[in-house]
């Protein structure tokens, strides 16, 4: 690692060890912050670890809620970075949720796909994959939705502690060749775990690089 990766992830660190608070939640559009400062989403099937995941990220036990229900969040939650805030994170509500209502799923595309087409401060999209599952068809569809309306997005494995080294290669090498298929998908991919913290310097400095 040279000078200038430490003085990035440095960098990342400090920032992330500072101010993060809450913004507020919106279930429409209408109720979106303005649009001020840059935007890094967060994506997942439900129960793949994104609500554990940002609160590691920001060195926080509970900025995200976390749910034994998986489903459970169906809005875009806003918390901003910095005092004052120089970008914001939002967590994406989760999806395919297989006992989740049909009317819930419906009004889950219709929010997550106007906000992705209209979100111009909107710089990356993080995607989370279950390290122990990889990409499954409901990814995809997210993943065709991100193309679709022209958001760079980032795939980050989680819960990487929960699988054998060489399976998550196999994962890896099954995640990178479906991503490749993708206009959207940004080359590299970020193993994490919010147990051990793999991977949260390297997705800090990734945000912070969104970002620039």
């Amino acid at each position: 690692m040279n000078n200038a990766d430490e003085y990035r992830l440095e960098f990342a660190r400090k920032l992330f060890s500072g101010p993060v608070t809450f913004l507020k939640s919106a279930p429409a559009l209408e109720f979106l912050p303005d649009p001020s400062v840059p935007e890094v989403a967060f994506a997942g099937r439900s129960n793949v670890g994104k609500s554990s995941l940002l609160n590691k990220l920001t060195n926080r036990n509970s900025l995200a809620r976390t749910s034994v229900t998986p489903g459970r969040t169906q809005e875009l939650n806003y918390f901003d970075v910095g005092e004052p805030a120089q970008f914001r994170l939002v967590d994406m509500p989760g999806y395919g949720y297989a006992k989740a209502p049909k009317d819930i799923v419906r009004k889950w595309k219709f929010l997550v796909n106007d906000y992705l087409r209209g979100r111009a401060v909107l710089k990356r999209a993080l995607v989370l994959i279950d390290s122990r599952h990889g990409i499954k068809p409901v990814d995809v569809e997210l993943m065709d939705m991100l193309d679709k309306a022209a958001v760079n997005y980032q795939i980050v494995m989680t819960k990487a502690d929960k699988i054998k080294p060489s399976a998550l290669e196999a994962v890896l090498d099954a995640t990178r060749a479906i991503a490749r298929k993708h206009v959207a998908a940004h080359p590299d991919i970020i193993v994490t775990s919010s147990e051990t913290s793999q991977g949260m310097a390297e997705l800090r400095a990734a945000v912070l690089d969104a970002i620039a």
